[in-house]
């Protein structure tokens, strides 16, 4: 278990006289624990440069101080920044390795959900300009072929604790582009300083590997004064999760944007669409293996979306499926999809499969290319750790190897492969806890009358019921939500929402086992 390491030097905060301790002789800046100077560490004196904006409460079980393992060596953490853009903030922890390996330093961040732990590495090729850069395209960055995952512009909001550079929290916002590589690697690379560009290199992590010790209270725990008023009806909202950016109200079910922090701007919108009940409830938990090498873990269900495809051709078969959100202390998140061709599971995937053709490549294994489709989501509740955009779609594809699975999703300038597997619905029934009735409504097949005794017909028709008529239901709730709002604006006899209409009753074959908006990314 790693320890505390030696501190090797302590000034006084010019400000307020505060003890500030570097734990490592290479830390250039600090900010003060008491009054949020920025300091520079100037010969044996420091120097007030600034002074960092409230942290913001990100409910992280991660805290200055706590202490893990990483390959073999021991670190501690040592200081936090909090960057952001328009639409969402996220953390980055300064970690500090001991013993010989004391001048060494890396940044424990969330990706997706789970972390990465990441290391500012030397610059040995060219580097391409923000501009030059697109999201999804392959490039030459630093001597190696990369694939753009997203770009941003993003300031540094607040900082605390020790930093290896002064932390920037003043000027314009600056590019920051994430990267990702076939071999599991997920790059950053940041122009906060123009003439010399960051460059960072990481691989996910689970905290449970990282042996950590010192952390945060259970999240929950922490969560329990974060109660908000609805913006829209007034209705209490609690969010349960540290990383919760869009809470549904269980009220009035408007979709309440979080991203800001509790003391920001609450900005909301209303659901058109009153959505189908859950076949699984929200907040239930249930124990499931996600993948063969993987532990069976409780998952707990905290966010349900509907969504269906929307853009289709003219003759083509159009689809909709329904998505589970699920969450674990230590694994982060994955989703249950609930579709036309059965149940599974899928997980954000840090590095990017290799793609040549209709075929992807992805930890050994081939995939062939299904569909390619675009979707949108027209009824959410519960809490999700993205910003939920009205009307947002998502550009998918699915490849598929027998059971395994892979999803490609983009939304703007955002690309994220999702990987994951075929489940029985039985299952996920077991899992769960279903009951009998609940249990058959699941499933996509359904067993025939005949074989059944009649005390038990009317039983079976009624889940039969269930089952042929979720899907559409779901479609026409698609259907509706893309016209109705056509008609509003340009009236029923228009030729805007006659169009509409024509549009809707064709259909196209995709998202058999859907995708999803995870709005995630390294950042």
């Amino acid at each position: 278990m790693a320890t505390s390491p030696q501190r090797v030097w302590r000034a006084a905060c010019p400000n307020c006289g505060a003890p500030v301790d570097f734990a490592s002789a290479a830390s250039a800046s600090a900010v003060c624990g008491f009054c949020r100077s920025t300091l520079l560490r100037d010969g044996e004196a420091l120097k007030r440069i600034g002074q960092s904006a409230e942290l913001f409460d990100d409910h992280s079980p991660l805290q200055i101080g706590a202490a893990g393992r990483y390959m073999g060596s021991a670190f501690t953490v040592v200081g936090r920044q909090q960057l952001g853009d328009d639409q969402s903030r996220w953390t980055e922890w300064h970690v500090l390795f001991d013993g010989e390996a004391a001048t060494r330093s890396g940044w424990l961040s969330e990706d997706n959900g789970a972390y990465v732990m990441a290391f500012d590495a030397p610059i040995t090729g060219p580097l391409p300009a923000p501009d030059e850069l697109v999201a999804g395209e392959q490039r030459l960055v630093n001597g190696a072929i990369w694939s753009v995952a997203s770009l941003m512009q993003a300031r540094v909001l607040a900082a605390q604790g020790e930093l290896p550079a002064p932390p920037r929290l003043e000027g314009p916002p600056f590019p920051i582009a994430d990267l990702r590589n076939t071999m599991g690697e997920v790059a950053t690379l940041d122009w906060r300083d123009p003439a010399r560009p960051g460059w960072s290199v990481g691989r996910a992590v689970r905290l449970a590997e990282l042996a950590m010790s010192g952390l945060r209270e259970v999240a929950e725990k922490t969560l329990a004064g974060r109660s908000i008023a609805c913006p829209s009806c007034g209705a209490s909202l609690e969010p349960k999760l540290s990383t919760t950016q869009s809470i549904v109200c269980g009220q009035c079910q408007a979709v309440v944007d979080v991203s800001q922090g509790i003391g920001g701007e609450l900005r909301h919108y209303a659901q058109d669409n009153p959505g189908l009940p859950p076949q699984i409830p929200l907040g239930r938990t249930g124990t499931l293996q996600l993948g063969a090498r993987a532990p069976a873990l409780p998952w707990q269900v905290v966010g349900y979306a509907e969504r269906c495809e929307v853009d289709v051709d003219p003759g083509e078969e159009q689809t909709a499926w329904r998505e589970y959100l699920m969450y674990h202390r230590e694994e982060g998140f994955a989703f249950l999809v609930d579709s036309e061709d059965g149940w599974s599971f899928a997980r954000p995937v840090t590095g990017v499969p290799q793609v040549r053709g209709d075929r992807a490549t992805w930890q050994g294994k081939t995939y062939d290319k299904l569909y390619s489709y675009t979707g949108a989501v027209t009824h959410v509740l519960g809490e999700f750790y993205w910003r939920l955009t009205r009307g947002e779609r998502t550009r998918n594809t699915d490849f598929a190897s027998g059971p395994l699975r892979l999803n490609r999703e983009q939304v703007g300038n955002e690309v994220t492969w999702s990987a994951g597997e075929a489940l029985d619905a039985t299952v996920v029934a077991k899992a769960f806890g279903l009951g009998t009735v609940e249990a058959a409504a699941i499933r996509r097949d359904v067993t025939p009358l005949s074989t059944m005794p009649a005390g038990t017909k009317l039983r079976w028709i009624v889940i039969a019921l269930v089952v042929v008529f979720v899907l559409p239901t779901l479609l026409s709730m698609c259907s509706s939500d893309d016209c109705d709002s056509t008609r509003s604006a340009f009236g029923e006899s228009s030729n805007e929402y006659q169009q509409c209409l024509r549009n809707r009753s064709s259909g196209s074959r995709g998202g058999s086992f859907g995708g999803f908006s995870s709005g995630g990314g390294h950042k």
